[in-house]
């Protein structure tokens, strides 16, 4: 059952389409992610989901409701965690979860309940007390989370969750999100990381240029390179001087040089390994390890965007 559907969605600023008419749903209780670089529209497009910019042009339902008429009655039904933190520095963990229950209407006595069984839930007992401009950035992330869910959403919006923190806490909140799922939620997430797409989400959406260029499981999104096969050498010497004829005499195939003594052979078809080796034998190169190289979800995302995945983390450092 699709819970989530977004049609045609545009949004404009002056002479810039930051949004260039996509259209995706999710079902309920499913993961999307959507990947792209600084700009891609990620941002933009969750902004137009819960309420904070108007489309230019375009539908959004949620929950069978029309979010661009009717924004306040969705953002009852709906959690956001912004990819900055948006609590009170001063205020104590504690207090931070009651007042953001307060917000949603829910009562002191309930409140409290709620703020304790999260705390505990996310680990943050002990520091429940202290203020919120002591805690780590994991911690804020974690807190940040637990605010952004403590009226029960059925369907959670979270921006860039692990960006600039540390890789322990990446992996808590990593795994905050799958039981999130296993509760029922329905969740939308951007990352500019491709490993975090592949592990949490169940459909993946490449977004460039405000455009979705690719959407579809991670299974579906290999299809795009099907028919690719790759073995990687270890050498004893450095391959360079021979390339481009060791190319010449294996058809339909290219070579990659990785590092000083290493390299990988990208063929269209599969490759027999002994005519390879008998090659570079003859040239006087050993070999030390052969690997058959299956592709990765960043080979497919570098396919067809054209972005190099160094970029992408690139970003996630700088941001």
């Amino acid at each position: 059952m699709e819970i989530v559907n977004v049609t045609n969605l545009i949004k404009e600023y002056a002479n810039l389409r930051a949004v260039n008419g996509i259209s995706f749903s999710i079902k309920q209780g499913e993961i999307l992610g959507l990947l792209g670089p600084n700009g891609a529209g990620k941002t933009s497009t969750i902004n137009m989901m819960i309420g904070l910019s108007r489309p230019s042009g375009g539908h959004i339902r949620i929950d069978g409701i029309d979010a661009v008429k009717d924004i306040k009655k969705v953002q009852r039904i709906i959690g956001v965690i912004p990819d900055e933190n948006n609590l009170y520095d001063e205020m104590s963990g504690f207090d931070n979860l009651c007042f953001a229950a307060a917000l949603y209407g829910i009562g002191k006595k309930e409140a409290v309940r709620r703020a304790r069984r999260l705390l505990e839930e996310f680990n943050l007992s002990k520091a429940g007390e202290r203020p919120f401009r002591t805690y780590s950035k994991g911690m804020k992330r974690k807190l940040t989370i637990a605010a952004g869910i403590i009226h029960d959403p059925r369907i959670l919006f979270l921006d860039e969750p692990t960006t600039g923190i540390d890789v322990e806490s990446t992996r808590q909140i990593r795994e905050l999100i799958l039981n999130l799922k296993k509760q029922g939620k329905t969740i939308l997430m951007t990352t500019h990381y491709i490993e975090e797409a592949e592990r949490i989400c169940d459909r993946i959406a490449f977004i460039v240029n405000g455009e979705i260029v690719k959407l579809g499981r991670v299974t579906e999104l290999m299809e795009n390179i099907e028919g690719e096969y790759r073995l990687r050498l270890q050498l004893d010497s450095h391959i360079g001087e021979v390339k481009e004829e060791l190319e010449n005499n294996l058809p339909n195939s290219r070579m990659e040089i990785l590092g000083e003594n290493s390299c990988m052979i990208i063929s269209k078809e599969p490759m027999a390994l002994s005519p390879i080796l008998k090659l570079l034998d003859l040239k006087g190169i050993s070999v030390y390890e052969a690997r058959k190289i299956k592709p990765s979800l960043e080979d497919v995302f570098v396919r067809v965007t054209g972005i190099g995945a160094s970029k992408l983390k690139e970003e996630g450092v700088g941001k």
